[in-house]
């Protein structure tokens, strides 16, 4: 099926830019349909990992309960797609999640004597692999004799159902001045590397094409 094999043809990837955070690629021979599905699964239909559950133990700081857990969630976290299996994709078939599909991270500021910025670093995970992407993201401000506990639990999801799943923050397609040539722009949040994205999204849309495929043939018979 030539829709499937286009992506994969080396000719019709060319990387123009690449740094740590964002790539720019240009997609020769693609038709425009496949270049936009590609762009769209790149900016909300890779999964990475985000706390997705927050169980507070002890919070005596001014943000309330559903504030904290809220900022907790928007702090992006590395991803390993090698690892680790989405909820819906694992053998374990658990409301609760395994080891394979889900992390936890816990916090634990301990009674703060002096005023005190509590920061992602002090979130501490499992698994090393999966962790904030930056020490310094600011989560809560502690005054003298307050505290927060909380063990909080990440699993993969996808843009599509909320954007702390967002894989980049831009997915930009731009037209060249040749007809069959586009170039994709994609800036990673920091969870994956650019390139990661984009390689997971040829897949997911392969995989898309293949089960529409899939639709069809069975509508046929």
């Amino acid at each position: 099926m030539w829709t499937l094999k286009i992506f994969f043809k080396l000719s019709s990837l060319e990387v123009i830019n690449k740094d740590e955070k964002k790539m720019s690629v240009k997609l020769k021979g693609v038709p425009l349909q496949y270049a936009n599905a590609l762009r769209r699964v790149c900016l909300n239909g890779v999964p990475i990992f985000a706390i997705d559950t927050v169980d507070i133990l002890d919070n005596s700081s001014v943000i309330p309960d559903e504030g904290l857990a809220h900022r907790l969630a928007l702090v992006p976290l590395k991803t390993d797609l090698t690892r680790f299996n989405e909820p819906s994709k694992c053998d374990c078939k658990s409301e609760t999640g395994c080891s394979n599909c889900r992390i936890m991270l816990v916090l634990d500021s301990g009674d703060a004597d002096v005023t005190r910025t509590i920061l992602s670093k002090e979130l501490v995970s499992e698994d090393d692999s999966i962790k904030p992407i930056s020490d310094n993201i600011p989560i809560v401000q502690l005054a003298p004799g307050q505290r927060v506990k909380i063990e909080c639990y990440a699993r993969l999801g996808r843009g599509s159902e909320h954007a702390k799943w967002n894989a980049s923050n831009v997915s930009v397609l731009t037209e060249t001045d040749k007809e069959d040539e586009r170039v994709l722009t994609v800036e990673s949040t920091g969870s994956l590397r650019p390139e990661e994205i984009i390689l997971a999204g040829v897949e997911e849309v392969n995989n898309r094409l293949v089960e529409f495929k899939e639709m069809i043939d069975e509508l046929d018979q």
